[in-house]
């Protein structure tokens, strides 16, 4: 034990020798190690919170009253706005806003009527013993379900011949179909391909589902299927990219994918789907096999107008040599100080209620439904004052904090971003943030819980086409399997002219769908 001490003592001992003498130098590697070490706590605080806490965003109403003086006095400017304008009675609240009652059922929903009647003695009075006459009714509605069903198309195509002849056979011909020679109607393809991506359920589990009801259709042959509606549905795709590019104001996001490759080393390897939307609804997946700057700029090209997405650095080459406006995100800004609530509660908490200010004057746009102009004028009037206040506290706080700490990095991301931070408040077009690209964005995240991976870059592909017409489809507020069959059956006869009709921010649902 001696000998074990007196070694670690002599390492000790050349270990400090080795340190500078400079005071200078020995500050800064102190600093440094201070920020290593506020780096790691603020992981550390990020990962328990993700495995014990919960996972919102939302601002602890107590957090308020830590700085109510600003809290009342944005307040007090919002009231004075609300008092120009027309008063307008609140509807009478409930007792309890958690109660609403039911929802009525859909009136097109069809009906089973089973009438009920008293038993013969009740119908007659037991005073007077005449016959009971019906006053009213009461009806009891119930919800009751039935399995899905399969019908089968018998197309009979009768034959003519000329009989004195012997020839000139006649037969009519099959209506265009969406897979030729094939045994799936537009119907079950639709089904297929929306209860994979708009339902997020594995092939696997749907062969099981449709063995269940007495048809056995292979996973295989549904591959099949699912790469012939993409082929069919490309040129939608295509054309809604065009229109993106036109678009005054696009969101972009991304998110990861795993994909099987045999080229490549391990299982699987990480691919990338590009959200981009516009403000008409138009949703386009676009698959790259990588993370790198390349994606976006293929995508967008030349394009001019503004681009609202993350500070992530792929982009950082589109904005430097393109006429693209870059808008920052707000929800991502302040996401950053929500990360450092647990190591720095007093800053964080103060710009956090800062930035639930800029929102509540966000949502008082949506409410009013104000036009592009007036919104424009309420952020300058009131967002711009705010913003102010949040920059001159970044600019204090940048030199009091470590810069790895949480708070630091919070506070250089905001910094950074600064300028693409108040390009909302110069056009009353643009959002707030991003969380359009996000909330779009989970289509894919949920289904590749359950799906796993994608078995190939063709496959990833693929489900960019559809997952582009699945996410336009819920935008646009359609059902995306009323959506696919009507347009599964149009669309190899509708002229290349008309397919804009076809896009689902035109589409019209059938009346007989």
């Amino acid at each position: 034990m001696f000998g074990m001490s007196q070694t670690a003592s002599v390492t000790a001992k050349t270990s400090i020798d080795r340190l500078p003498n400079d005071c200078n130098t020995l500050k800064q590697m102190v600093l440094t190690l201070l920020g290593q070490i506020d780096d790691l706590n603020g992981q550390l605080y990020y990962l328990k919170r993700q495995m014990f806490g919960k996972k919102s965003e939302k601002l602890n109403p107590a957090q308020l009253l830590l700085f109510q003086g600003l809290y009342d006095d944005v307040k007090s400017k919002l009231e004075e706005q609300n008092k120009d304008n027309d008063k307008k009675e609140s509807p009478r609240r409930r007792p309890n806003a958690n109660h609403t009652g039911r929802n009525p059922f859909p009136e097109d929903l069809p009906r089973d009527t089973i009438t009920i009647e008293p038993s013969d003695e009740e119908k007659t009075c037991p005073e007077c013993h005449c016959e009971k006459q019906c006053i009213g009714q009461e009806v009891t509605e119930r919800l009751d379900y039935i399995p899905a069903s399969f019908r089968v198309k018998r197309y009979v195509r009768n034959k003519y011949a000329c009989k004195p002849c012997g020839n000139q056979v006649s037969i009519g011909e099959l209506p265009p179909m969406a897979i030729d020679k094939g045994i799936a109607a537009e119907g079950l393809l639709s089904h297929v391909i929306t209860s994979k991506y708009a339902d997020h359920l594995p092939l696997n589990r749907l062969e099981g589902i449709l063995k269940r009801n007495g048809v056995e259709i292979t996973v295989s042959t549904m591959c099949d299927w699912v790469g012939s509606c993409s082929d069919l549905l490309t040129p939608l795709v295509i054309r809604m990219h065009e229109k993106i590019l036109a678009s005054p104001k696009i969101h972009t996001d991304s998110t990861s994918v795993p994909i099987k490759s045999k080229k490549r080393k391990g299982s699987t390897y990480k691919g990338y789907l590009w959200a981009y939307i516009d403000d008409d609804h138009h949703v386009v997946f676009d698959f790259t096999p990588t993370h790198s700057r390349h994606g976006p700029i293929e995508f967008l090209k030349d394009y001019s107008g503004y681009l609202q997405a993350d500070a992530h650095s792929s982009y950082d080459e589109f904005f430097q040599k393109g006429n693209a406006t870059e808008v920052g995100c707000h929800s991502h800004a302040r996401r950053k100080f929500d990360q450092a609530l647990d190591s720095d509660p007093v800053r964080a908490s103060q710009m956090l209620v800062l930035w639930k200010e800029l929102y509540v004057i966000e949502k008082q746009g949506k409410t009013e439904q104000l036009s592009r102009d007036a919104l424009l004028e309420l952020r300058q009037k009131h967002s711009l004052p705010i913003l102010d206040k949040i920059h001159t506290l970044l600019m204090a706080w940048k030199d009091e904090v470590l810069p790895k700490s949480p708070t630091g990095k919070a506070i250089t991301y905001s910094l950074n971003q600064w300028e693409a931070l108040l390009e909302y408040t110069k056009d009353g077009i643009l959002d707030i943030d991003n969380n359009l690209s996000e909330r779009t964005l989970r289509t894919v995240a949920i289904g590749r819980k359950n799906w796993m991976f994608a078995g190939s870059e063709a496959g990833a592909q693929r489900a960019a086409v559809i997952y582009s017409l699945v996410a336009s489809c819920k935008l646009n507020g359609h059902d995306p399997y009323a959506y696919f069959r009507d347009v599964l059956t149009r669309i190899s006869t509708t002229p290349s002219k008309e397919i804009d009709s076809l896009l689902p921010s035109n589409w019209i649902k059938p009346s007989d769908a």
